[in-house]
């Protein structure tokens, strides 16, 4: 199998989580190599992959990466990371407030349902 990578990649096992879709579902994964430009990402099981995109973020490195899936075979999947590079941190920080903000106006509704039925 030829090997159609611009960069070489630096075989690692680092514990990853990969946020798939619109509705950000978190899947822990494995990362089995990475380099500049993407990485081959395992997962404990077969993966249905519903977009083209997702965040990956590695704890070790301290990183979060936005990433174009490439290919993907089982549970086995290869990106491209999206024009950051590795040295460049992405900021999840807007995300996770979006997230948090739907959470609270969720549980607030909620609270109020409860109250609603005495």
């Amino acid at each position: 199998m030829q090997d159609r990578r611009e960069n070489a990649r630096d075989k690692v096992i680092y514990g990853g989580v990969a946020e798939i879709g619109e509705n950000g579902a978190s899947r822990e994964c494995i990362v089995r190599n990475i380099s500049d430009n993407g990485a081959s990402v395992e997962f404990s099981n077969v993966v249905d992959l519903p977009t083209e995109q997702m965040s990956l973020r590695i704890a070790r490195k301290g990183r979060s990466f936005l990433a174009k899936v490439v290919w993907w075979r089982d549970n086995f999947v290869g990106v491209a990371f999206n024009g950051q590079a590795p040295s460049e941190p992405v900021s999840d920080l807007a995300e996770r407030l979006r997230k948090s903000e739907i959470k609270k106006r969720q549980l607030q509704r909620r609270i109020e349902q409860l109250l609603g039925e005495r």
